[in-house]
Protein backbone atom coordinates (compact mmCIF):
# COMPACT_ATOMS: atom_id res chain seq x y z
CA UNK A 1 0.00 0.00 0.00
CA UNK A 2 1.37 3.42 -0.98
CA UNK A 3 1.85 5.63 2.09
CA UNK A 4 0.24 9.07 2.08
CA UNK A 5 0.94 11.43 5.01
CA UNK A 6 -2.48 13.01 4.48
CA UNK A 7 -3.91 10.17 6.62
CA UNK A 8 -1.40 10.37 9.48
CA UNK A 9 -3.84 12.33 11.64
CA UNK A 10 -6.07 9.24 11.99
CA UNK A 11 -3.43 7.39 14.03
CA UNK A 12 -2.94 10.40 16.31
CA UNK A 13 -6.68 10.78 16.76
CA UNK A 14 -7.09 7.11 17.70
CA UNK A 15 -4.29 7.46 20.23
CA UNK A 16 -6.07 10.42 21.82
CA UNK A 17 -9.34 8.46 21.99
CA UNK A 18 -7.58 5.55 23.69
CA UNK A 19 -5.85 7.79 26.26
CA UNK A 20 -9.18 9.45 27.13
CA UNK A 21 -10.80 6.08 27.81
CA UNK A 22 -13.27 6.55 24.95
CA UNK A 23 -12.09 3.73 22.67
CA UNK A 24 -14.88 1.38 21.59
CA UNK A 25 -15.08 -2.07 20.03
CA UNK A 26 -18.08 -4.10 18.87
CA UNK A 27 -19.63 -6.89 20.94
CA UNK A 28 -20.20 -10.09 18.96
CA UNK A 29 -23.59 -11.56 19.88
CA UNK A 30 -23.98 -15.08 18.53
CA UNK A 31 -27.57 -15.90 19.50
CA UNK A 32 -31.15 -14.84 18.90
CA UNK A 33 -32.12 -11.66 20.83
CA UNK A 34 -33.62 -12.07 24.26
CA UNK A 35 -33.19 -11.78 28.02
CA UNK A 36 -30.34 -14.28 27.65
CA UNK A 37 -27.77 -13.97 24.88
CA UNK A 38 -24.54 -15.65 23.85
CA UNK A 39 -21.68 -13.16 23.60
CA UNK A 40 -18.21 -14.30 22.52
CA UNK A 41 -19.14 -17.87 23.44
CA UNK A 42 -20.51 -17.06 26.90
CA UNK A 43 -24.17 -17.01 28.01
CA UNK A 44 -25.07 -13.69 29.62
CA UNK A 45 -28.08 -11.97 31.12
CA UNK A 46 -28.88 -9.22 28.64
CA UNK A 47 -29.46 -5.72 30.03
CA UNK A 48 -28.21 -3.89 26.93
CA UNK A 49 -31.08 -4.32 24.47
CA UNK A 50 -33.68 -1.88 23.16
CA UNK A 51 -35.99 -4.86 22.53
CA UNK A 52 -38.24 -3.66 25.36
CA UNK A 53 -41.18 -5.98 24.65
CA UNK A 54 -39.08 -8.98 23.66
CA UNK A 55 -40.51 -9.04 20.14
CA UNK A 56 -37.30 -9.36 18.11
CA UNK A 57 -37.33 -13.13 18.72
CA UNK A 58 -41.10 -13.60 18.65
CA UNK A 59 -42.06 -16.38 16.26
CA UNK A 60 -44.92 -14.32 14.82
CA UNK A 61 -42.48 -11.65 13.63
CA UNK A 62 -40.09 -14.30 12.29
CA UNK A 63 -42.89 -16.03 10.40
CA UNK A 64 -44.21 -12.73 9.01
CA UNK A 65 -40.72 -11.81 7.79
CA UNK A 66 -40.24 -15.24 6.24
CA UNK A 67 -43.54 -15.08 4.36
CA UNK A 68 -42.67 -11.61 3.06
CA UNK A 69 -39.28 -12.80 1.77
CA UNK A 70 -40.89 -15.75 0.04
CA UNK A 71 -43.44 -13.49 -1.65
CA UNK A 72 -41.43 -10.33 -2.36
CA UNK A 73 -37.77 -11.36 -2.16
CA UNK A 74 -35.03 -10.14 0.13
CA UNK A 75 -34.75 -6.52 -0.98
CA UNK A 76 -37.00 -3.69 -2.14
CA UNK A 77 -34.51 -3.08 -5.01
CA UNK A 78 -35.15 0.62 -5.43
CA UNK A 79 -36.41 3.85 -3.93
CA UNK A 80 -40.09 3.98 -3.02
CA UNK A 81 -40.85 6.44 -5.84
CA UNK A 82 -39.33 4.12 -8.45
CA UNK A 83 -39.41 0.33 -8.00
CA UNK A 84 -39.14 -0.04 -4.22
CA UNK A 85 -42.77 0.33 -3.10
CA UNK A 86 -44.74 -2.74 -1.98
CA UNK A 87 -48.30 -3.23 -0.65
CA UNK A 88 -46.69 -4.04 2.71
CA UNK A 89 -45.44 -0.46 2.98
CA UNK A 90 -48.99 0.86 2.65
CA UNK A 91 -50.20 -1.57 5.32
CA UNK A 92 -47.42 -0.63 7.71
CA UNK A 93 -47.92 3.10 7.27
CA UNK A 94 -51.63 2.71 7.92
CA UNK A 95 -50.93 0.68 11.08
CA UNK A 96 -48.44 3.29 12.34
CA UNK A 97 -50.94 6.11 11.76
CA UNK A 98 -53.53 4.15 13.73
CA UNK A 99 -51.08 3.49 16.59
CA UNK A 100 -50.00 7.14 16.68
CA UNK A 101 -53.56 8.48 16.15
CA UNK A 102 -52.53 10.56 13.14
CA UNK A 103 -53.90 10.94 9.62
CA UNK A 104 -50.96 9.32 7.87
CA UNK A 105 -47.40 8.05 8.26
CA UNK A 106 -44.26 7.60 6.17
CA UNK A 107 -41.75 4.76 6.66
CA UNK A 108 -38.01 5.38 6.22
CA UNK A 109 -35.21 2.82 6.02
CA UNK A 110 -33.93 3.85 9.47
CA UNK A 111 -34.82 6.20 12.28
CA UNK A 112 -31.64 8.19 11.64
CA UNK A 113 -32.71 8.76 8.04
CA UNK A 114 -36.20 9.76 9.17
CA UNK A 115 -34.81 12.57 11.32
CA UNK A 116 -32.22 13.75 8.78
CA UNK A 117 -34.72 13.83 5.92
CA UNK A 118 -37.57 15.43 7.82
CA UNK A 119 -35.61 18.18 9.51
CA UNK A 120 -33.81 19.18 6.31
CA UNK A 121 -37.13 19.22 4.43
CA UNK A 122 -38.82 21.48 6.99
CA UNK A 123 -36.07 23.97 7.77
CA UNK A 124 -33.67 26.06 5.70
CA UNK A 125 -31.11 28.83 5.82
CA UNK A 126 -33.50 31.50 7.09
CA UNK A 127 -34.88 29.41 9.93
CA UNK A 128 -34.23 28.69 13.61
CA UNK A 129 -33.93 25.30 15.32
CA UNK A 130 -34.15 25.05 19.10
CA UNK A 131 -32.95 21.68 20.41
CA UNK A 132 -32.71 19.97 23.77
CA UNK A 133 -29.02 19.63 24.61
CA UNK A 134 -29.40 15.87 25.23
CA UNK A 135 -31.06 15.11 21.89
CA UNK A 136 -30.10 12.05 19.89
CA UNK A 137 -27.29 12.39 17.36
CA UNK A 138 -29.73 12.14 14.42
CA UNK A 139 -31.60 15.24 15.63
CA UNK A 140 -28.35 17.13 16.11
CA UNK A 141 -26.92 16.16 12.71
CA UNK A 142 -30.19 16.88 10.95
CA UNK A 143 -30.30 20.35 12.46
CA UNK A 144 -26.76 21.15 11.33
CA UNK A 145 -27.47 19.94 7.78
CA UNK A 146 -30.27 22.48 7.33
CA UNK A 147 -27.83 25.40 7.32
CA UNK A 148 -30.22 27.24 9.65
CA UNK A 149 -29.44 28.74 13.03
CA UNK A 150 -29.22 25.99 15.66
CA UNK A 151 -29.42 26.77 19.37
CA UNK A 152 -29.49 24.27 22.24
CA UNK A 153 -31.59 24.81 25.33
CA UNK A 154 -30.82 23.23 28.70
CA UNK A 155 -32.10 19.69 29.11
CA UNK A 156 -35.89 19.72 29.64
CA UNK A 157 -35.61 23.33 30.88
CA UNK A 158 -38.66 25.15 29.51
CA UNK A 159 -37.68 28.45 31.13
CA UNK A 160 -34.49 28.41 29.08
CA UNK A 161 -36.44 27.39 25.98
CA UNK A 162 -38.90 30.25 26.40
CA UNK A 163 -36.08 32.70 26.98
CA UNK A 164 -34.52 31.69 23.68
CA UNK A 165 -37.87 31.81 21.90
CA UNK A 166 -38.70 35.29 23.19
CA UNK A 167 -35.25 36.59 22.30
CA UNK A 168 -34.77 34.99 18.87
CA UNK A 169 -38.04 33.80 17.32
CA UNK A 170 -39.03 37.06 15.61
CA UNK A 171 -35.76 37.21 13.64
CA UNK A 172 -36.42 34.01 11.68
CA UNK A 173 -38.91 32.88 9.05
CA UNK A 174 -39.71 29.51 10.63
CA UNK A 175 -38.84 27.93 13.96
CA UNK A 176 -38.63 24.21 14.73
CA UNK A 177 -38.30 22.78 18.24
CA UNK A 178 -36.79 19.28 18.23
CA UNK A 179 -36.65 16.96 21.20
CA UNK A 180 -36.57 13.34 22.20
CA UNK A 181 -39.64 12.44 24.23
CA UNK A 182 -37.89 9.60 26.07
CA UNK A 183 -34.16 10.27 26.31
CA UNK A 184 -32.18 7.18 25.39
CA UNK A 185 -29.12 7.70 27.59
CA UNK A 186 -30.90 8.94 30.74
CA UNK A 187 -34.36 7.40 30.68
CA UNK A 188 -36.26 10.58 31.57
CA UNK A 189 -39.04 12.11 29.50
CA UNK A 190 -39.60 15.65 28.28
CA UNK A 191 -42.42 17.85 29.67
CA UNK A 192 -44.33 17.58 26.41
CA UNK A 193 -47.65 19.38 27.15
CA UNK A 194 -45.92 22.53 28.40
CA UNK A 195 -43.45 22.41 25.50
CA UNK A 196 -46.35 22.29 23.04
CA UNK A 197 -47.94 25.28 24.81
CA UNK A 198 -44.74 27.26 24.26
CA UNK A 199 -44.61 26.23 20.61
CA UNK A 200 -48.15 27.48 20.05
CA UNK A 201 -47.40 30.75 21.84
CA UNK A 202 -44.38 31.49 19.62
CA UNK A 203 -45.68 29.91 16.40
CA UNK A 204 -43.01 27.24 16.33
CA UNK A 205 -43.19 23.78 14.77
CA UNK A 206 -42.37 20.77 16.96
CA UNK A 207 -40.74 17.48 15.97
CA UNK A 208 -40.77 14.86 18.73
CA UNK A 209 -38.54 11.79 18.56
CA UNK A 210 -40.47 8.81 19.96
CA UNK A 211 -37.82 6.20 19.14
CA UNK A 212 -37.58 4.76 22.66
CA UNK A 213 -41.19 5.56 23.60
CA UNK A 214 -42.99 3.77 20.74
CA UNK A 215 -44.61 0.60 22.04
CA UNK A 216 -43.56 1.40 25.62
CA UNK A 217 -45.29 4.59 26.79
CA UNK A 218 -49.01 5.27 26.91
CA UNK A 219 -52.00 3.03 27.55
CA UNK A 220 -51.99 1.92 23.89
CA UNK A 221 -48.21 1.90 23.40
CA UNK A 222 -48.38 4.97 21.17
CA UNK A 223 -45.47 6.70 22.89
CA UNK A 224 -45.19 9.79 25.07
CA UNK A 225 -47.64 11.65 22.85
CA UNK A 226 -50.16 8.94 23.76
CA UNK A 227 -49.02 9.01 27.42
CA UNK A 228 -49.67 12.76 27.70
CA UNK A 229 -52.83 12.58 25.54
CA UNK A 230 -51.38 15.09 23.08
CA UNK A 231 -52.12 13.32 19.79
CA UNK A 232 -54.04 16.30 18.40
CA UNK A 233 -51.28 18.75 19.42
CA UNK A 234 -48.06 17.06 18.19
CA UNK A 235 -48.12 17.32 14.40
CA UNK A 236 -44.68 15.82 13.63
CA UNK A 237 -43.97 12.51 15.37
CA UNK A 238 -40.89 10.50 14.56
CA UNK A 239 -40.18 6.98 15.79
CA UNK A 240 -38.37 3.75 15.04
CA UNK A 241 -39.33 0.18 14.24
CA UNK A 242 -36.06 -1.19 15.62
CA UNK A 243 -36.60 -1.01 19.38
CA UNK A 244 -39.84 -2.13 21.05
CA UNK A 245 -41.17 -3.20 17.63
CA UNK A 246 -38.27 -5.60 17.10
CA UNK A 247 -37.58 -4.83 13.43
CA UNK A 248 -35.73 -2.11 11.50
CA UNK A 249 -36.65 1.27 10.06
CA UNK A 250 -38.10 4.62 11.08
CA UNK A 251 -41.25 6.61 10.53
CA UNK A 252 -42.83 10.03 10.58
CA UNK A 253 -46.48 10.27 11.60
CA UNK A 254 -48.61 13.36 11.11
CA UNK A 255 -51.17 15.02 8.88
CA UNK A 256 -51.79 13.89 5.31
CA UNK A 257 -50.41 17.16 3.99
CA UNK A 258 -47.20 16.79 6.03
CA UNK A 259 -46.67 13.27 4.71
CA UNK A 260 -47.37 14.36 1.12
CA UNK A 261 -44.84 17.14 1.55
CA UNK A 262 -42.17 14.75 2.88
CA UNK A 263 -42.73 12.32 0.00
CA UNK A 264 -41.74 15.15 -2.29
CA UNK A 265 -39.05 16.86 -0.24
CA UNK A 266 -37.35 14.49 2.23
CA UNK A 267 -34.08 13.48 0.52
CA UNK A 268 -33.37 10.51 2.80
CA UNK A 269 -36.70 8.98 1.74
CA UNK A 270 -36.67 9.96 -1.94
CA UNK A 271 -33.11 8.78 -2.65
CA UNK A 272 -32.92 5.66 -0.45
CA UNK A 273 -33.96 2.07 -1.16
CA UNK A 274 -37.28 1.24 0.47
CA UNK A 275 -37.43 -0.76 3.69
CA UNK A 276 -36.98 -4.46 2.96
CA UNK A 277 -40.06 -6.72 2.79
CA UNK A 278 -38.90 -8.75 5.79
CA UNK A 279 -38.42 -5.71 8.04
CA UNK A 280 -41.70 -4.20 6.89
CA UNK A 281 -43.69 -7.36 7.59
CA UNK A 282 -42.02 -7.90 10.98
CA UNK A 283 -42.84 -4.35 12.08
CA UNK A 284 -46.44 -4.78 10.92
CA UNK A 285 -46.75 -7.96 13.00
CA UNK A 286 -45.22 -6.19 16.01
CA UNK A 287 -47.73 -3.34 15.91
CA UNK A 288 -50.56 -5.88 15.88
CA UNK A 289 -49.10 -7.51 19.01
CA UNK A 290 -48.68 -4.13 20.74
CA UNK A 291 -52.36 -3.41 20.14
CA UNK A 292 -53.66 -6.85 21.13
CA UNK A 293 -51.35 -7.80 24.03
CA UNK A 294 -51.15 -4.93 26.55
CA UNK A 295 -50.01 -7.48 29.15
CA UNK A 296 -46.53 -7.35 27.59
CA UNK A 297 -46.29 -3.66 28.39
CA UNK A 298 -47.71 -4.31 31.87
CA UNK A 299 -45.00 -6.90 32.56
CA UNK A 300 -42.33 -4.48 31.41
CA UNK A 301 -43.58 -1.82 33.82
CA UNK A 302 -43.66 -4.33 36.67
CA UNK A 303 -39.99 -5.05 35.98
CA UNK A 304 -39.20 -1.33 35.90
CA UNK A 305 -40.90 -0.72 39.25
CA UNK A 306 -39.14 -3.66 40.87
CA UNK A 307 -35.68 -2.58 39.77
CA UNK A 308 -36.19 1.10 40.65
CA UNK A 309 -37.22 0.13 44.18
CA UNK A 310 -34.45 -2.44 44.58
CA UNK A 311 -31.72 0.00 43.45
CA UNK A 312 -33.09 3.10 45.18
CA UNK A 313 -30.01 3.43 47.41
CA UNK A 314 -27.61 3.51 44.43
CA UNK A 315 -26.78 6.67 42.37
CA UNK A 316 -29.58 6.16 39.82
CA UNK A 317 -30.41 8.91 37.37
CA UNK A 318 -34.07 9.99 37.44
CA UNK A 319 -36.00 7.74 35.02
CA UNK A 320 -39.59 7.19 33.92
CA UNK A 321 -38.83 4.39 31.49
CA UNK A 322 -37.14 0.98 30.97
CA UNK A 323 -33.77 2.77 30.85
CA UNK A 324 -32.08 2.95 34.25
CA UNK A 325 -28.60 4.45 34.61
CA UNK A 326 -26.13 4.26 37.47
CA UNK A 327 -23.89 7.31 37.54
CA UNK A 328 -20.14 6.76 37.92
CA UNK A 329 -17.24 9.14 38.44
CA UNK A 330 -15.16 8.45 35.33
CA UNK A 331 -14.90 6.28 32.19
CA UNK A 332 -12.38 3.90 33.75
CA UNK A 333 -14.68 3.14 36.68
CA UNK A 334 -17.61 2.56 34.31
CA UNK A 335 -15.64 0.14 32.12
CA UNK A 336 -14.30 -1.68 35.17
CA UNK A 337 -17.81 -2.21 36.56
CA UNK A 338 -19.15 -3.34 33.19
CA UNK A 339 -16.30 -5.85 32.85
CA UNK A 340 -16.95 -7.13 36.38
CA UNK A 341 -20.64 -7.64 35.63
CA UNK A 342 -19.81 -9.46 32.41
CA UNK A 343 -17.48 -11.77 34.36
CA UNK A 344 -20.49 -12.49 36.62
CA UNK A 345 -22.70 -13.30 33.62
CA UNK A 346 -24.39 -9.91 33.13
CA UNK A 347 -24.17 -7.77 30.00
CA UNK A 348 -24.69 -4.12 31.03
CA UNK A 349 -22.53 -1.73 28.99
CA UNK A 350 -20.56 1.29 30.11
CA UNK A 351 -21.68 4.48 28.38
CA UNK A 352 -18.99 7.16 28.31
CA UNK A 353 -18.23 10.60 26.92
CA UNK A 354 -18.54 11.92 24.27
CA UNK A 355 -21.81 9.97 23.89
CA UNK A 356 -22.94 11.33 27.27
CA UNK A 357 -21.63 14.17 29.49
CA UNK A 358 -20.66 11.76 32.29
CA UNK A 359 -20.08 8.03 32.56
CA UNK A 360 -22.68 5.50 33.61
CA UNK A 361 -23.80 1.89 33.46
CA UNK A 362 -26.93 1.81 31.31
CA UNK A 363 -29.49 -0.89 32.13
CA UNK A 364 -32.27 -1.61 29.61
CA UNK A 365 -35.17 -3.69 30.84
CA UNK A 366 -37.33 -6.07 28.84
CA UNK A 367 -40.77 -7.56 29.40
CA UNK A 368 -39.13 -10.98 29.13
CA UNK A 369 -36.78 -10.52 32.10
CA UNK A 370 -37.79 -12.84 34.94
CA UNK A 371 -37.83 -11.77 38.64
CA UNK A 372 -34.88 -14.00 39.55
CA UNK A 373 -32.82 -12.45 36.74
CA UNK A 374 -33.55 -8.96 38.03
CA UNK A 375 -32.70 -10.00 41.59
CA UNK A 376 -29.37 -11.43 40.44
CA UNK A 377 -28.52 -8.10 38.80
CA UNK A 378 -29.44 -6.25 42.01
CA UNK A 379 -27.29 -8.55 44.14
CA UNK A 380 -24.23 -8.20 41.90
CA UNK A 381 -24.53 -4.41 41.67
CA UNK A 382 -24.87 -4.01 45.42
CA UNK A 383 -21.93 -6.35 46.03
CA UNK A 384 -19.72 -3.89 44.14
CA UNK A 385 -21.35 -0.51 44.82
Amino acid sequence: MIENPAYDWIEKSLSTIEKAGWYRTVKRIESIPGAMIKLDGKSLLNFASNDYLGLASDQRLIQAATRAVQRYGTGSTGSRLLSGHRPLHDELESAIAQLKQTEDALVFSSGYLANLGTITALVGLRDLILADQYNHSSLKKGAVLTGGKVMDYKHCDLEDLEQQLSTNRAAYRRCLIVTDTLFSMDGDICPLPDLLDLAAKYQAMVLVDEAHATGVMGDKGGGCVNYFDCSDRAPIQMGTLSKALGSLGGYIAGSKRLIEFLRNRAPSWIYTTGLSPADTAAALAAIKIVREEPQRRQKLWENIQFLQEALADLPLLPSQSPILCIRLDNPTEAVKLSDHLQHKGIFAPAIRPPTVPFSRIRISLMATHEPEQLQYLVDELKAVL
